[in-house]
């Protein structure tokens, strides 16, 4: 059993990750600007501490867990503005790589070793108004388009250095776009269409990925900072993924081995190091 504190807990993604590491024994904490929204509310008995990420002493107070958590081990940092479209260009970057610069160096003030952050996937070129170099794309396809996917891309980069300086080890990442149960009901409206997903390559990934890939990160044996992309490994649409690129992206290489619905995002990387093997697929549901 490990403590583990959540930053952003109250959003989607955090909620999937506090309870599943207070399933699985661990004592966690939630680190946001406000409780969870959720009504009634299914996480009451999480501790919560409402603190400003993007302020370094809120930020190293929160961390220390003070009386409701204390002896906090592990973070994972999920606080963020999460889409260019929720702010404005300067807030979303602002805010989003203060936060992440802010819990870095907090964590690393309280010799907290490990560090678990979503990074995202808009750092491979999203929206993908221009065209991807190859498919399916992987970590070295770094295009940042908007303000919050440069915020990502410069947390990476923050990441390499807080290693450098301080040792710690700070595993971002890169999520697709994120799916509870009730989101694949839209999924049919997806089909007539191929243009409407293409802005991630089709890609999404399951909340029961998400919760895995936090866990394995937690716990993998790693000294540094990487960056993984995590994805479902199959794509939203019932169109195969070659003939998807062939009508929307014509010209774009495709690797031989992609066959079916084979996702475009590729997750080879955080298979082989991190042992990721995501097993739900929408289409288990219909």
């Amino acid at each position: 059993m490990a403590t583990i504190a959540v930053t952003g807990g109250s959003g989607k993604a955090g909620r999937i990750v506090l309870r599943d590491l207070r399933e699985r024994g661990h004592r966690v904490l939630n680190i946001d600007l406000m409780p969870s929204p959720e009504s009634p509310h299914p996480d009451a008995d999480i501790p919560f501490v409402r603190a400003d990420l993007t302020d370094y002493g809120q930020t190293l107070e929160a961390l220390t867990g003070g009386l409701t958590v204390p002896g906090v081990e592990a973070v994972v940092h999920l606080a963020a503005i999460a889409s260019p479209a929720l702010a404005t260009p300067d807030q979303v970057f602002r805010t989003n790589v203060t936060s992440t610069y802010a819990v870095f160096s907090a964590a690393a003030r309280l010799g907290l070793s490990r560090i678990v952050w979503a990074s995202s996937e808009t750092a491979l070129g999203l929206p993908f108004n221009r065209p991807p170099d190859y498919a399916p794309v992987d970590e070295a396809h770094v295009y940042p388009e908007t303000s919050y996917a440069l915020s990502k891309v410069l947390g990476e980069e923050m990441a390499n250095q807080s290693h450098r300086w301080h040792g710690t080890t700070i595993i971002g990442l890169r999520f697709s776009n994120i799916m509870v149960r009730s989101d694949y009901e839209q999924f049919p409206s997806f089909w007539d269409d191929p243009h409407r997903r293409k802005a991630n390559l089709w890609g999404y990934v399951d909340e029961s990925h998400v919760a895995e890939s936090v866990r394995l990160a937690l716990d993998a044996d790693l000294d540094g900072a990487d960056n993984f992309i995590i994805a479902a490994p199959d794509t939203v649409m019932k169109q195969p993924s070659r003939e998807l690129m062939n009508e929307v992206f014509p010209g774009v290489p495709v690797a031989e081995h992609v066959g079916g619905h084979d996702t475009l995002l590729d997750i080879s990387k955080a298979r082989e190091v991190l042992g990721y093997s995501p097993t739900f697929s929408w289409r288990e549901l219909f």
